[in-house]
């Protein structure tokens, strides 16, 4: 038993961060303004879930941080959501060289939010996506 191997962890840590960008629960105490009852949080869409995934995946490649190096499936992307993280690094390296860093990430939130938009989430093309049953 003893440690999970390599992958696993990986693929663990991918979920934790997904997790925790698409923003899965809310600390936020109730609204104390007279709600007699707490709404549920609504899902995010695969929209917002590309956005949020590919857009940070894309910073981070940009930055150069540890765990950028990871392959696509280590980063919890789709096939369709890999392509618009490429194309959203060459933008942000070619910002980044007229326009400077911080201009580079906001560019790859802009890039990827359209791109994301116009893809639909971008999620069809994962070779392990399952259709909903």
């Amino acid at each position: 038993m003893g440690t999970m191997p390599r992958t696993a962890r990986y693929a663990a840590h991918t979920l934790l961060a997904a997790l925790a960008l698409t923003g899965c629960s809310s600390s936020a105490p109730p609204s104390a303004a007279g709600s007699a009852s707490p709404s549920a949080p609504t899902p995010a869409s695969p929209v917002q879930v590309c956005t949020s995934l590919v857009s940070y995946w894309a910073k981070e490649t940009l930055l150069g941080t540890k765990w950028s190096g990871l392959d696509w499936e280590q980063k919890g992307l789709s096939n369709d959501q890999y392509a618009i993280h490429e194309d959203a690094v060459a933008a942000g390296r070619t910002e980044e060289r007229t326009a400077g860093r911080d201009k580079a990430l906001e560019l790859i939130d802009r890039f990827v939010a359209q791109r994301c938009a116009e893809e639909g989430g971008a999620t069809g093309s994962s070779e392990n996506r399952r259709p909903p049953v």
